[in-house]
């Protein structure tokens, strides 16, 4: 059901989605969270991702979508619309004249065909917030080509740092890129709203799957930038933190991430290593650094003595 209650943050605000498969959906999803009213318009086939089961969510009158659909369609009407017919891209002119936002996240230069592109819409309603997804940008040297996540992920560097250290390159277990574009569409698009407040303008937001995935190598760009060097990939190790990782327990297996001295310390304790804690080469982060493949040795060979409960 619609979170449109008066007491939700964007109450009052209508988004129209004109967006498929993930980023922009996504987008649209957290905008409806929010409290927005979202009007995801789809063609006569429907969101390509209706189809990608199984698995399947069944409805009683036998109707299914697929469980991928409504990961990201959560709250929304929808409205079916044929471009290519008169009455329906009508209707939907109509919708983005009187939206607060519209998300979109068709090819760059298609939706101009319709009318529907941001020139088209702030000419009737110059307050619309116009937020474009797309994999490289509008208006980039690979701008026509289409974005896809794996592909983002590879181009990215994200899974250069992503997999065992022995092994190939690794993508996220999630479409991570485009999560993460919706995740900034949808911050953008507030913020953008909150210009709108004081200026009473609307905004055409240029948002690509490169540049959130690109964003999101943080630390590790930092890393490159400080050192000149490509950091490794590394498992479920921390490039900056020791120890951090996936330690095998009597039983089973638990996750330790220590991140600073005082639970270094704690921990230490835990495992009966107090000589560890108080060993001046690991006084600090930098010396567990120093000797990474030393330490964690040693607490692999002490973890193994715990059941996972127990520890």
């Amino acid at each position: 059901m619609p979170n449109t209650g008066p007491d939700t943050p964007l109450a009052g605000f209508r988004v129209v989605e004109l967006a498929r498969v993930l980023a922009g959906p996504f987008a649209g999803q957290i905008l409806a969270d929010l409290g927005a009213e979202v009007i995801k318009i789809e063609s006569p086939e429907g969101d390509g991702t209706r189809q990608w089961g199984p698995p399947w969510v069944e409805r009683d009158d036998g109707s299914r979508e697929a469980a991928y659909y409504h990961a990201c369609n959560r709250g929304k009407q929808s409205v079916i619309a044929d471009f290519t017919q008169a009455d329906d891209l009508d209707r939907a002119k109509a919708l983005c004249a009187r939206a607060d936002v519209v998300i979109e996240n068709f090819k760059p230069g298609t939706l101009a065909k319709f009318g529907l592109d941001y020139e088209s819409i702030a000419a009737t309603n110059p307050a619309t917030v116009y937020c474009s997804i797309s994999g490289f940008g509008q208006d980039g040297p690979r701008h026509s080509e289409p974005g896809y996540d794996f592909v983002i992920q590879a181009m990215s560097g994200l899974m250069s740092i992503t997999g065992d250290p022995d092994g190939e390159p690794m993508k996220s277990g999630v479409s991570m890129s485009d999560l993460a574009c919706g995740l900034w569409s949808a911050n953008a698009i507030q913020a953008a709203l909150l210009m709108r407040a004081r200026t009473g303008k609307g905004q055409w937001i240029d948002m690509s799957l490169l540049d959130c995935s690109v964003a999101m190598l943080a630390n590790q760009a930092m890393t490159y930038f400080a050192s000149g060097k490509n950091p490794p990939r590394k498992g479920n190790s921390h490039a900056q933190v020791v120890p951090y990782g996936v330690y095998e327990a009597s039983d089973g297996q638990l996750v330790l991430a220590p991140a600073n001295d005082r639970l270094f310390a704690a921990l230490m304790h835990a495992i009966g290593r107090d000589d560890l804690a108080h060993d001046n080469r690991l006084r600090d982060n930098a010396g567990r650094i120093e000797h990474r493949d030393w330490l964690e040795a040693e607490i692999a060979g002490e973890v193994r003595q715990w059941t996972v409960d127990d520890l």
